[in-house]
C-alpha cells in the first residue's frame, strides 16, 4: 500500500535491519525498541489487523512469530521473550506487526504499562464471555 511504512519495508524500498524475510513476510529491528533486539514481524502484503490477515495464512505467520521469538532468546541469550500486537489502538504503524522483545529478570519492564482491573462480580464477568461467545458462534 503506498505510504505504509512497513510495505515499504517489505518491498524493499527503504532501509532495515532485517533479521528473516521470505515470500510471505518480514522480520526486522524495530527503530525504538523497547530493549535492543526488538524485532517486528509484519506480513509482506498490507493486512491493517489481526482479523483482516486471511485464515490460511495465520498459522505460518505465527510459526514465525515462534520462530523470531526462538531466535531473540538464543541469539541475545535472553531469559524470555515478550510477544504482543496491538489491533488499531495504539498501532503506529497500520500495518498488522507482531512485536517479539528480548526479556531478562530485572530489566524494568512492569506488565508493559498495563491496569488492571477486576470485574464487579461473576454475573459481570459471565455477561462479557457470554458476548464475546455470541459473536463467535454467530
Amino acid at each position: 500500500m503506498e505510504g505504509c511504512l512497513f510495505c515499504e519495508i517489505a518491498a524493499g524500498d527503504r532501509p532495515a535491519f532485517v533479521v528473516h524475510a521470505d515470500e510471505a513476510a518480514v522480520a526486522f529491528l524495530d527503530t525504538r525498541p523497547v530493549f535492543p533486539g526488538h524485532v517486528l514481524v509484519v506480513p509482506r502484503p498490507h493486512v491493517p489487523t489481526l482479523h483482516d490477515l486471511a485464515a490460511d495464512v495465520v498459522g505460518p505467520y505465527f510459526r514465525l512469530v515462534q520462530r523470531i521469538a526462538g531466535a531473540v532468546e538464543t541469539g541475545l541469550q535472553a531469559q524470555g521473550t515478550f510477544v504482543a500486537l496491538n489491533n488499531r489502538i495504539s498501532q503506529s504503524v497500520p500495518h498488522l506487526h507482531t512485536h517479539v522483545v528480548p526479556r531478562r529478570k530485572g530489566d524494568g519492564l512492569r506488565g508493559f504499562f498495563w491496569p488492571r482491573t477486576k470485574y464487579a462480580d461473576d454475573a459481570q464477568a459471565r455477561q462479557y464471555a457470554e458476548a464475546i461467545t455470541a459473536t463467535l458462534n454467530g
